[in-house]
């Protein structure tokens, strides 16, 4: 099963606040140690919503709203993408987060990524294999 660990945004990530030493050393061990015991498939930290922009469609039209935005407990600061035998395995590591890590003041959302399969008929082999080669899903 894939998982998406998700570190919510909050008032320095989203002033673009550069991570110290310590806080890049201390992920990078977190990382490091985690790899060994989930298989990572990906991971990243984003730029501040200011830098982004969120596409709003209403009745099929689109309208684009440029960052930054102002509720930060919707937004995110990064993720990251493992392979895991449940949930419960994932919840073990994201107890171990790095204290460095926003002044010990860091919500991580634990989301399970759907397989193709749990998508329902509509969702066929053939869109499978399509979804595959175009780097969608597993």
């Amino acid at each position: 099963m894939r998982f998406m660990i998700i570190r919510k945004a909050d008032a320095d990530t989203e002033a673009g606040v550069e991570p110290t030493a310590e806080l890049v050393t201390a992920m990078m061990d977190y990382h490091e140690e985690m790899g060994r015991h989930l298989k990572i498939l990906g991971g990243d930290g984003l730029h501040p919503s200011a830098k982004g922009a969120r596409v709003k469609f209403s009745n099929g039209k689109p309208l684009v709203i440029d960052g930054p935005f102002a509720e930060t407990k919707e937004l995110i600061a990064g993720y990251t993408l493992v392979e895991a035998g449940s949930l419960a395995e994932v919840l073990e590591w994201a107890r171990r987060w790095p204290a460095v890590c926003g002044e010990a003041n860091v919500t991580l959302e634990i989301r399970q990524v759907y397989e193709h399969c749990e998508l329902g008929d509509a969702f066929t082999e053939q869109a499978s294999d399509r979804a595959k080669a175009l780097g969608l899903g597993s």
